[in-house]
């Protein structure tokens, strides 16, 4: 996920395309299953762009198929209003996503793929865009596909249509649309690089510019499409009951946290992402956190405020979405895991294990645009392990049937706190979720209502 959205000439609304890897030896009659990648970005960027599915599809015993592709993100794509509803539609960028899984339905088996075997796959903005197929059009499953993993699943605000309207207000302004009669039709007429210009992050009304929040064009809540927040969707068990995969790192937050040097300075990079959080929220934020171990490199506060939005955006998400799959479809057909794998680089930088930092070790070390670090020396081992964990659900709905040799058996979640998969170089192994994670994500849940306005 990268950080707010670029300004580029190259960026245009004329962005999507579709990738298929497959095996030379494939055929209409292969019947293979296939992976379905939705890259990640904070719905800003298209930060995961063309992935070579080149490794994956030989480790795999030239028995998958893998797919990616590109969606509208930033103004393009989630621009809402209801000035939008009327003649156009909202949360395009996850209608390019869906058009995605009908295209891969009708094409797939001309490359060799089994389009009853279609397992969905997202990394940050990419899994909070799983959350939102899982849910989508009231849970109607319309038999896309079969699986989900869900890798740093991100769930930021999320808002109604009214409450955006300030965001369309303040962008028709930005781009001198404001006086014309037909604003929206303006809007189209408007030259790509003074939508850039403007396609950036700006204070939420009640948040401050200091700092900026890290996301600002998002999905909302539709009332089509997405029928309500993630939260109560997930809670009341509205949700295509499939096969589930959920992962995040150990710190995700690391990568987006103010650098702040005070427990004023956390409170207010909470209320800038978070602005329906109260004074006593944020208090009681700070407590929660306060303890929290200061890190290489950076100000007294910045292990807090990583934290808090690590556990609040990623990591209590996480947990939830696999609790509750676990406790209204099956506790044996959920898995989660915790991807503590320690680059010395990350380590000294104060970053600890930040997010997405397993998608090398998924897709296989220069198939992706992140860092490859230690992954070609001290953590080499830990790629095989994690590619062939997502092989076998891949494959078989199941991260055990075909794990990479010596590889422990990845126990599923279970009832209750749950157990998960403890991914570290030389020593995977199952945990339980510690008490005070526990106790953060509780936190988080009954704030959840006030974090969406």
């Amino acid at each position: 996920m990268g950080v707010g959205e670029s300004i580029s000439d190259s960026l245009s609304e004329d962005c999507l395309f579709i990738n298929v890897w497959r095996p030379t030896t494939a055929s209409a009659d292969s019947n293979l299953p296939v992976w379905l990648f939705i890259q990640g970005g904070g719905y800003a960027n298209n930060a995961n762009g063309n992935y070579n599915g080149s490794e994956v599809v030989r480790e795999s015993g030239h028995n998958i198929i893998f797919v990616n592709f590109n969606y509208r993100v930033g103004v393009l794509g989630f621009l809402a209003s209801e000035h939008v509803r009327e003649n156009g539609d909202l949360n395009a960028g996850l209608l390019d996503q869906r058009k995605a899984l009908y295209w891969v339905q009708k094409h797939i088996r001309k490359f060799g793929g089994n389009p009853d075997h279609v397992v969905i796959h997202g990394d940050s903005a990419g899994a909070g865009s799983v959350a939102y197929h899982l849910t989508a059009y009231g849970e109607r499953n319309t038999d896309l596909f079969v699986g989900a993993v869900a890798e740093s699943p991100f769930w930021p605000t999320q808002r109604t249509v009214a409450q955006m309207e300030f965001q369309y207000d303040r962008f028709v302004s930005d781009t001198s649309c404001h006086n014309e009669e037909d604003s929206l039709a303006c809007l189209r007429s408007v030259d790509i690089k003074t939508i850039q210009k403007f396609n950036v992050d700006k204070p939420f009304p009640g948040g401050s510019s200091m700092p900026v929040p890290e996301w600002y064009f998002l999905p909302v809540v539709d009332g089509n499409l997405i029928h309500d927040h993630l939260y109560n969707l997930f809670s009341e068990g509205k949700f295509v009951h499939v096969p589930l995969l959920v992962g995040d790192e150990t710190n995700e937050g690391t990568e987006f946290a103010y650098n702040a040097s005070s427990k004023s300075e956390v409170a207010q990079f909470m209320k800038n992402n978070y602005p329906g959080l109260s004074h006593d929220q944020l208090e009681a934020i700070n407590r929660a956190y306060e303890d929290a171990k200061p890190l290489p490199k950076h100000a007294a506060y910045f292990a807090s405020a990583a934290g808090a939005y690590g556990d609040a955006t990623f990591t209590c998400p996480g947990n939830f979405m696999t609790a509750a799959m676990a406790g209204s479809f099956s506790s044996d057909l959920t898995w989660n895991y915790r991807y503590n794998v320690r680059d010395p680089t990350n380590i000294a930088n104060g970053m600890g294990v930040p997010h997405v930092f397993d998608l090398p070790a998924i897709f296989g070390v220069g198939k992706t645009n992140e860092p490859t670090l230690s992954y070609a020396s001290s953590n080499a081992k830990i790629v095989p392990v994690t590619m062939h964990y997502y092989l076998s659900f891949i494959r078989f709905l199941d991260p055990n049937i075909c794990r990479y040799k010596d590889a422990p058996e990845w126990q599923p979640w279970g009832s209750g706190a749950g157990r998960r998969l403890k991914l570290q170089t030389n020593s995977t192994e199952m945990e339980s979720i510690p008490r005070l994670e526990v106790e953060r994500c509780s936190m988080w849940k009954d704030f959840a209502a006030d974090m969406q306005i």
